[in-house]
């Protein structure tokens, strides 16, 4: 995956969330838009080629301040936002860095 394709799909609204990203989105009071954003300005931190179901990829991407994880895949010609969620300890001891 690459981060200007996903970026491109995005402009285009061409994403959708799993219900499990939609619901670490909440857990973690992020909104739709912070999560656009991110997106729209992340990088790719890591490439998982073939998880079981298929590629997919751990972005990087900020909300104003806020760091804010993606792991993206492809649900047909469409992204698939799997989960979403703020870098923390003890799994990252900051927002690049695992713990």
């Amino acid at each position: 995956m690459e981060a200007e394709e996903i970026q491109a799909k995005v402009r285009q609204n061409l994403y959708v969330y799993t219900s499990h990203g939609d619901i670490e989105r909440q857990a973690d009071g992020l909104t739709l838009t912070q999560v656009e954003e991110a997106l729209l300005n992340g990088e790719i931190l890591e490439q998982y080629p073939n998880t079981g179901r298929g590629e997919s990829c751990l972005i990087l991407g900020y909300a104003g301040e806020i760091p804010i994880h993606i792991v993206c895949g492809w649900r047909g010609e469409r992204v698939a936002i799997v989960t979403v969620y703020i870098p923390s300890p003890p799994n990252f001891i900051n927002p690049t860095t695992r713990g």
